[in-house]
C-alpha cells in the first residue's frame, strides 16, 4: 500500500490506449473512441474480480458512498449506524445527503461492534454503514443478520480493504452495496476514484443515473442530452485515464496484497516478544488485504511508552487516539457542529432548532482500544533496510 509504488508499463500502455483516441469522457464520442470505453472495461472486470453482478464507477470513494446512499433511498428524516473509528468520508456523506449519522463503539476487530449496533437502531434508522477498517473485515455477517432483522439496508464502506475477503467471499459483497476507494494511498490507486458493487440491478440502475445527471444512458438518436430522466442526479463521473488505470492496477492486486501479507506476518513475528501484546482480531486472517499491522498494549500510558522507544528508533508507530482524521474524539468539526452554510444545515433545521448534538465521550469502549493501539501501514514494497529497523525497534520494546 499504496498501488503507486509498482506503476509501470501496463498502466502507461492502458493509458496511451486513451491518449490515442483523444476521448477522456467515459460516454459518447463513438466514432473516435474505436470502441475503447476504460471506465465501462474497469467496471467489468472490477465486479467479475468481485464476484459482483454490477459496479459503478465514480470520482472517489467520498462520492461512491453519496451515490449508494442516494440511491438506496436515505435522506432527511433518516438515521445512519457507522462507527466511532472511520474516515471522515463515512460520516460526511451522511450528512451530505441530509441523513444523521449515529456511531457505534468498535471491538477488538477495530471494526463495528454488533453488540452495540443493536443498542443504536431505533424507528428513523434506515440504513447500516459497517467499515472494513484498515483492511481488515468487519463481523459482516453478524451485522448483516441484525440488519435483516430489522429491515435495514447494509452500505459496505471497503475503502481501504479492496480485495479483503472471508472464506474467499469478497467484502462489499455482503450488504445490499459496497464502496471502494482508489485514492492516492490505496493499495490499488487511480489517484482519485471510486466504485460501487451491487447484486442488485435496480439499485445499480439508480446508481449509474445519479451518477451521471440522471440521465438513462438509453441508446437514442440525438445522442448525448437527448435521454430521459427519471430524477436529478449530480456528476460523479469517473475519466477514462483513471478507467485505464484501474485496469492495470486490479490485475496486480491479488500480487500487491500478498506481499503485504508476507511483510505483516514478519512485523507481527517481531512485536509478539513485546510482553502482553495483544493483536487485533481477523474475521479470517487469510483474507486480510493486510494494508496495516494493529497491536494492542495493555493500557494508554503504555502505548504512550513503547511508540516512545519505536520513534527513538526512527518508526514510530501511529497511534489514531491522537489521529484528527479517524477517531470520533478528534472530529473537531463534528463535536462542534461546523458549516459554511448560514443556516447552520446540516446541523441546524431552518429556523435555528438543533438537528444533532454529539458529545465526545459517548463511545468510551472505543476510546479505551484506540488509545492503547499502534499501527503501521504497510506498503506494497518495502525496503527490507526499513522493515528490519521495524522488526529491531519492536523486538527493543520488549524491555518496556
Amino acid at each position: 500500500m499504496p498501488g503507486y509504488e509498482i506503476f509501470g508499463d501496463e498502466e502507461k500502455n492502458e493509458i496511451a490506449d486513451v491518449l490515442e483516441t483523444g476521448v477522456l469522457f467515459r460516454y459518447e464520442f463513438g466514432e473516435q473512441r474505436n470502441g475503447i470505453y476504460k471506465v465501462r472495461e474497469f467496471e467489468e472486470k472490477f465486479a467479475a474480480y468481485c464476484g459482483a453482478a454490477h459496479a459503478q464507477a465514480v470520482t472517489s470513494g467520498t462520492a461512491a458512498l453519496k451515490v449508494a446512499l442516494t440511491a438506496l433511498g436515505v435522506g432527511p428524516g433518516d438515521e445512519v449506524i457507522t462507527q466511532g473509528f472511520t474516515f471522515v468520508a463515512t460520516w460526511e456523506a451522511i450528512l451530505e445527503v441530509g441523513a444523521i449519522p449515529v456511531f457505534t463503539e468498535v471491538d477488538e476487530t477495530l471494526n463495528m461492534d454488533p453488540a452495540d449496533l443493536e443498542k443504536k437502531i431505533t424507528a428513523k434508522t434506515r440504513c447500516i454503514i459497517p467499515v472494513h477498517m484498515l483492511g481488515a473485515q468487519a463481523r459482516i455477517e453478524e451485522i448483516v443478520a441484525i440488519a435483516r432483522r430489522h429491515s435495514l439496508a447494509v452500505l459496505e464502506d471497503t475503502a481501504q480493504a479492496a480485495g479483503g475477503r472471508i472464506q474467499g467471499r469478497h467484502l462489499g459483497t455482503f450488504g445490499n452495496c459496497g464502496t471502494f476507494s482508489f485514492d492516492a494511498v490505496k493499495t490499488m490507486t487511480t489517484g482519485e476514484g471510486g466504485m460501487i458493487i451491487t447484486g442488485e440491478r435496480d439499485l445499480w440502475r439508480s446508481m449509474s443515473e445519479y451518477h451521471d445527471h440522471g440521465h438513462d444512458h438509453a441508446v437514442n438518436p440525438a445522442g448525448r442530452g437527448g435521454e430521459g430522466r427519471s430524477f436529478i442526479g449530480f456528476n460523479f463521473r469517473m475519466m477514462e485515464l483513471q478507467g485505464a488505470i484501474g485496469i492495470a492496477q486490479l490485475a496486480k492486486l491479488d500480487a500487491m496484497i500478498a506481499a503485504q501479507q508476507k511483510t505483516k506476518a514478519l512485523l507481527r513475528e517481531a512485536a509478539s516478544v513485546i510482553p502482553g501484546v495483544q493483536f487485533r482480531k481477523l474475521v479470517d486472517p487469510e483474507g486480510d488485504s493486510a494494508t496495516f499491522f494493529c497491536f494492542m498494549l495493555d493500557n494508554a500510558e503504555r502505548c504512550r511508552r513503547v511508540n516512545a522507544i519505536l520513534a527513538g528508533h526512527g518508526v514510530g508507530a501511529i497511534n489514531f487516539g491522537e489521529n484528527t482524521w479517524h477517531f470520533y474524539p478528534k472530529w473537531e468539526h463534528l463535536l462542534a457542529g461546523s458549516t459554511l452554510s448560514r443556516s447552520g444545515w446540516p446541523f441546524m433545521e431552518p429556523g435555528g432548532r438543533r438537528r444533532v448534538l454529539y458529545d465526545k465521550d459517548v463511545l468510551p469502549a472505543t476510546a479505551e482500544l484506540i488509545t492503547r493501539t499502534l499501527v503501521y501501514q504497510i506498503p506494497v514494497k518495502m525496503p527490507a533496510e526499513r522493515l528490519e529497523k521495524i522488526r529491531s525497534a519492536l523486538k527493543s520494546a520488549a524491555t518496556v
